[in-house]
């Protein structure tokens, strides 16, 4: 039997997050973290089958004593804080136009920052600029900030790239944008009674 040749793999549309309550584009050859350990509820994360990119979509509880670009820099030194950076830097924060968003009938305001983290992986001494992108979606009906963030680690020497991953090509920014902008809410049941 002749083999066959790679073929690109495409993005997984109308991908269920959160039981269905939300979908979203995934990008190519995204791996659904919770099929190998457990994710916290209010965490949908992905990572790519080859490099050490994730991509990581969080309900959180809406950080109303922020407001503006300053609720995107609240978020990101949060994040940093919780993963133990050891150094945070912010590159830019940008608004983000509502009417690109399916949200944007919920979403009040969405912030996209650009900046770096200095974290060691587990089990590792060695810390990495890490480069994140942080979009934050402000939905106050909801009382909720719905984070997407995209790590983008400094690639890996070792990285395997083999006949069955030469057609998988590290996730880019249009990756992550799309995610971002295609981000769907099917059931708002999943904020509780409102």
């Amino acid at each position: 039997m002749p083999a066959t040749s790679p073929r690109p793999m495409e993005p997984t549309r109308d991908y269920p997050l959160f039981g269905g309550a939300f979908s979203a584009t995934l990008p190519p050859g995204a791996l659904d973290v919770s099929d190998l350990r457990p994710v916290p509820d209010n965490q949908e994360v992905f990572c790519h089958r080859v490099t050490d990119q994730s991509l990581i979509v969080e309900l959180l509880e809406l950080q109303a004593h922020v407001q503006g670009e300053e609720a995107a820099r609240y978020h990101f030194e949060d994040v940093g804080g919780m993963q133990e950076a050891r150094a945070l830097q912010v590159d830019s924060v940008q608004p983000l136009l509502s009417e690109n968003l399916a949200l944007r009938s919920y979403c009040q305001e969405a912030w996209v920052l650009s900046g770096k983290q200095q974290v060691a992986k587990e089990n590792h001494q060695v810390a990495k600029d890490v480069m994140v992108h942080q979009a934050l979606l402000r939905l106050p009906r909801y009382q909720t900030d719905v984070l997407v963030t995209f790590n983008e680690p400094p690639p890996d020497n070792r990285l395997s790239l083999g006949p069955e991953n030469l057609s998988l090509l590290p996730w880019s920014l249009g990756d992550f944008e799309q995610l971002v902008t295609s981000l769907t809410l099917h059931d708002p049941n999943i904020f509780g009674p409102q």
